[in-house]
């Protein structure tokens, strides 16, 4: 099921790092934050206990397999894990290496801007997003096989 209005139903939201029948696993495009991931529910769903138990399992199966996926490539100082939907009310869960130079740490990343982060870390972060588009592949698909 879709709905015409909502961003999550009419675009990917980000580069596509995997795909299930049920859900992707997307690269968000944010130049502060790179390797800032969403894990997307394909159908139009408003909140996590609207889904079956079963559906509820895999999704969060999935964010974990992605946090750790970015814990073994970036190596980030911490890492958010969020399920809003205020301004998007879709099943969505973002999953956010943090860094302590980073733009709004230690407030969330929607907070107000309090440091520059020096444009070479940024860079270097950067760096890892082949690695981890191969690292959240190996890590799902680990979860799909049971692993």
């Amino acid at each position: 099921m879709t709905n015409v209005t909502c961003d999550l139903c009419q675009t990917d939201g980000g580069e596509i790092l995997y795909r299930h029948d049920k859900y992707r696993v997307v690269l968000v495009d944010d130049p502060l934050y790179p390797g800032f991931c969403r894990v997307v529910w394909h159908d139009h769903v408003k909140e996590m206990t609207d889904l079956p138990v079963a559906d509820r399992l895999l999704v969060t199966q999935a964010v974990w397999a992605v946090e750790a996926a970015l814990r073994d490539v970036m190596h980030p100082d911490k890492v958010n894990v969020a399920s809003l939907g205020n301004m998007t009310p879709h099943v969505h869960w973002h999953v956010i290496p943090r860094f302590a130079d980073d733009a709004t740490f230690p407030g969330a990343v929607w907070a107000s801007v309090v440091r520059k982060t020096p444009p070479v870390h940024i860079a270097a972060r950067q760096q890892y997003m082949i690695a981890l588009k191969q690292a959240v592949q190996v890590h799902l698909q680990a979860v799909q096989a049971g692993v």
